[in-house]
C-alpha cells in the first residue's frame, strides 16, 4: 500500500495546527464581533474570558480540534473541529469558525472545510460528517453545500434572535459522496 504524500494538515493557503499560547489574544478579538458569536453557536452570544479561551481547543477522545492559520504568515484566522465522534458508527459532527470579518468572504471557510473533510475521511476513517447551522447563516450554508453537504432536515423555530425565530438546519456528507466530488 502506498501512502499519499499529500500533507494531511495543509491546503493551498491554510494549515491546521494545535492551539498556541499566543492565540488567546487574537481569539479575544473574535469576542467583539457579534456576527461571529451569533453564527458560531446557537447559545447566548457572550464573550469568553481569557481563561476560557486558554482552555479551549484540547483534543479529546471524541473530538479533534485544530486552529486554522494562513500558510504564508501563520496568522490565526479560525478554528475547525470534528466533535461528538462515535467511533463505532464512524460518524462525527463538524464545527468551524472564521474569527475576524477581514478573513471572511475570501474562500478560507470552503478551503478549511475541504481540509477537515479530507482529514475526517482519510485519517479518522469516518463514514459520515454532520453539522447544524442557523438558517440565517447564508454564507455558511453556501460553503457547506459547495463542499458537498446536503440538507438532511431542520429543527423548526429553534433559535430566537432579535425578536425573530430561526430554524436550525441539519446537514451531512457521506464519505462516498465526498469521494465522488
Amino acid at each position: 500500500m502506498t501512502l499519499s504524500t499529500e500533507n494531511l494538515f495543509y491546503s493551498q493557503r491554510l494549515k491546521m495546527t494545535p492551539p498556541r499560547t499566543e492565540d488567546v489574544q487574537t481569539m479575544l478579538l473574535w469576542n467583539e464581533d457579534p456576527e461571529y458569536l451569533r453564527n458560531v453557536d446557537t447559545d447566548i452570544a457572550i464573550p469568553y474570558s481569557e481563561k476560557q479561551r486558554e482552555e479551549e481547543g484540547e483534543t479529546k477522545n471524541k473530538e479533534v480540534y485544530f486552529r486554522l492559520r494562513t500558510q504564508e504568515d501563520e496568522q490565526l484566522i479560525g478554528f475547525v473541529v470534528i466533535h461528538s465522534i462515535e467511533w463505532n458508527n464512524r460518524c462525527g459532527q463538524l464545527a468551524i469558525g472564521i474569527g475576524l470579518a477581514e478573513h471572511r468572504n475570501k474562500g478560507y471557510g470552503t478551503e478549511a472545510l475541504k481540509l477537515i473533510l479530507r482529514y475526517a475521511f482519510h485519517e479518522l476513517n469516518l463514514d459520515r460528517v454532520g453539522l447544524d447551522v442557523i438558517s440565517y447563516n447564508a454564507r455558511g450554508i453556501r460553503a457547506y453545500e459547495k463542499v458537498g453537504f446536503q440538507l438532511e432536515g431542520r429543527i423548526r423555530s429553534a433559535v430566537y434572535r432579535d425578536g425573530k425565530r430561526y430554524d436550525r438546519l441539519m446537514m451531512g456528507i457521506l464519505r462516498s459522496e465526498w469521494e465522488s466530488l
